[in-house]
């Protein structure tokens, strides 16, 4: 005996149509994902721009009056001006870095003789704990290491140039798409507010949304704004510890300012930014001098106290009113999903979640 079941359009789009869909949203998010995140690194740009873009904006409207023409060139100013100094910082870092490496590689013999006593000494404290020919055993290791390495650049070497010429077109797009939406992002979301008609009183629902996507876009400006601001006071230290100590210690002045660009821009990667630029910018000043090396991480080490329970605390304040623990977590997860990007974008994001805590009786109460 057959049963006729009968069904409406309901129940079809409810049991069959929106679980496709769904599936649909998810198979295009897991296979745009590379360009979603390519254009989410330029949005996040763009917003950290927003700041500077204001100032230059003010400085044009303070000498030469209010036109509209002014806010696309403090656009293309501001994005000029951060090109220009990164360009800059990294124009001079690289030779420092590689020349102290050259220079460390060219005296590592008379080093290595005059602080260890040569092969000979080597040898006699590996007999001293049971260890003959300790220079033979070191030189073999030296040789398989050495073969390894040369294997491994020989079967990736083509794999690693299309790798390299991939990354260079992401980071040109991340610059190309970052200038648009610096341009084009004001006039779009303008757009989008007035289509939405955010302006009524009555429509609350495109009032929230408006209010709570100027919070989101206020948090990643403030924090990256702060951020830069505590950052350079942090190479402004680097740079007065080094050239102190290079009129005491007695080694080259010019290294102070390279030094402290390296701290600079670590610095802006969240919690362990200023332990690596600070571990960088010491193992450098090892290969010049050792003793250099050892005095300037003790100091870095009690200026870096200083700076993480004063000087940062009064500059960030309660921009983003996250717990510490909240922040480690929020970096934790994003460093293990998205790397050292994940890390440095992490805390701005959990802002923004922030925001959207806060906000979600005025969201429940417009969607009522």
């Amino acid at each position: 005996m057959s049963k006729k079941i009968e069904t409406d359009w309901k129940t079809f789009i409810k049991f069959w149509l929106v679980p496709l869909i769904i599936a649909g949203a998810l198979f295009f998010l897991y296979k745009a994902q590379t360009g979603l995140i390519i254009i989410g690194i330029s949005i996040f740009l763009a917003l950290a721009l927003k700041p500077l873009v204001r100032k230059v904006n003010h400085f044009f409207t303070k000498h030469f009056g209010k036109d509209k023409k002014h806010q696309t060139l403090s656009a293309i100013f501001a994005y000029l001006i951060v090109v220009l100094v990164i360009g800059g910082i990294v124009a001079i870092i690289g030779p420092v870095v590689v020349n102290e490496t050259a220079k460390f590689v060219q005296n590592f013999p008379e080093t290595f003789e005059k602080n260890f006593g040569g092969w000979d000494g080597i040898n006699s404290f590996g007999k001293s704990v049971g260890i003959d020919d300790l220079h033979a055993q070191i030189n073999g290791a030296l040789m398989r290491i050495s073969n390894d390495m040369l294997g491994i650049l020989g079967n990736n070497l083509v794999s690693s140039l299309g790798g390299i010429a991939n990354i260079v077109m992401k980071i040109v797009l991340v610059f190309i798409l970052t200038l648009l939406f610096l341009l084009d992002g004001p006039e779009m979301m303008n757009t989008l507010w007035k289509t939405i008609k955010a302006g009524d009183e009555e429509n609350k629902p495109a009032n929230v949304a408006k209010t709570v996507i100027s919070k989101m876009a206020n948090v990643i400006s403030t924090y990256v704004s702060r951020q830069v601001i505590v950052a350079i006071i942090d190479g402004c230290a680097t740079i007065i510890i080094v050239f102190v100590l290079s009129l005491i210690l007695g080694f080259s002045p010019s290294l102070a300012i390279p030094m402290g660009m390296i701290t600079m821009l670590f610095y802006l990667i969240p919690m362990f930014g200023q332990f690596i630029g600070g571990t960088l910018v010491t193992l450098l000043l090892f290969f010049s001098n050792p003793a250099v090396a050892l005095v300037f991480a003790i100091v870095y080490i009690i200026y870096a106290q200083i700076e993480n329970n004063l000087i940062s605390p009064k500059i960030q304040g309660d921009a983003l009113n996250l717990k510490p623990l909240v922040i480690l977590c929020a970096i934790t997860i994003g460093m293990y999903m998205f790397g050292l990007l994940g890390a440095i974008i992490a805390i701005p994001i959990a802002g923004c979640i922030r925001v959207l805590v806060d906000e979600y009786p005025n969201i429940k109460a417009a969607r009522e």
